[in-house]
């Protein structure tokens, strides 16, 4: 458990850099505080769990795999996933104080027989969650912020871990962490469900190309058209017409970042069928265009 000022280091790999982090094989997590006037860390991505918070950041754009917001003056997020992207940009930031907190840990630490027990089940649920990105509301952030507040500076190393774990389990308890990145960006299912549920999801996910119509998704669980509508927005919160959208727009979020192939291939690789729907759906739900989405991936990278 160190207390540094320097960058860590990272190498590029295809998009977005590998961080190599500074977490010893000895110790339980790795820890910074800084205090800086802006962002310059590349897109990067890393095999370690990281809870990353930011005070005074309002302005700063944060970046999740195809989720991108601007946030207000307090942040907390829990990033896990090795092949997660993410990046804090300066966007509209004016802050000349802006304190950051980062907290890198491996999921080793807990080991498969600590999490399966009772007393963790709250906070295996939430990394797995993580493995979308999480943002905690700021209900959840003023609980665990005194914590938060000392932890960087805890002479104890016990006693850091023991407001660590604190912190973990007053997050995993909230009910008001928010999931970032889609599942079709991320290549990873979000949460186990009915096995109906799960069987058009995973239909969808492999014929999200084509037309996709209620009536066949509904004949595949053997429910009406009505009934199935019904039974999916019970089941998941949405409807089945945004579902679907969301994961094509997933699908199309990846390959902008991943491919060189034009924006009009894209839409309709991914089953849009009118270029302009696809430009306003996306600007819609994504906040920025398709072209604007990509060159925020693919601009020059610059080892810090």
């Amino acid at each position: 458990m160190y207390l540094c000022t320097q960058r860590l280091i990272i190498v590029e790999m295809s998009k977005a850099f590998t961080e190599i982090t500074r977490l010893s094989e000895k110790d339980c997590f790795y820890i910074v505080e800084r205090h800086k006037t802006e962002f310059t860390y590349p897109l990067h991505q890393h095999k370690e769990f990281e809870l990353n918070f930011i005070e005074r950041g309002k302005g700063v754009r944060r970046i999740v795999g195809d989720s991108v917001e601007e946030i207000g003056d307090y942040e907390l997020v829990l990033i896990g996933g090795e092949d997660l992207e993410h990046v804090w940009e300066q966007g509209r930031c004016k802050s000349k104080d802006i304190r950051e907190i980062t907290i890198q840990f491996s999921g080793d630490i807990f080991g498969d027989g600590l999490l399966s027990k009772n007393q963790f089940a709250s906070i295996r649920r939430m990394l797995k969650r993580a493995d979308h990105g999480l943002a905690f509301s700021l209900p959840s952030i003023m609980k665990v912020y005194s914590t938060l507040d000392t932890i960087a500076n805890e002479s104890e190393r016990f006693v850091q871990f023991l407001k660590f774990m604190y912190i973990l389990y007053e997050l995993s308890v909230s009910d008001e962490a928010r999931i970032l990145a889609s599942s079709s960006f991320a290549h990873t299912e979000r949460s186990t469900e009915s096995r109906r549920v799960q069987k058009v999801k995973q239909y969808i996910n492999d014929h999200y190309n084509e037309p996709l119509k209620l009536a066949d998704l509904a004949d595949l669980v053997g429910m009406s058209p009505v009934a199935f509508s019904r039974f999916f927005r019970q089941r998941t919160g949405r409807t089945l017409s945004d579902y679907i959208v969301d994961i094509r727009l997933g699908f199309a979020a990846r390959m902008l970042v991943d491919s060189s192939r034009n924006i009009s291939e894209i839409c309709y690789e991914c089953g849009f069928n009118n270029l302009s729907n696809f430009n306003r759906t996306f600007k819609a739900k994504r906040n920025y265009t398709p072209r604007d989405f990509r060159a925020m991936f693919k601009k020059n990278k610059v080892i810090v």
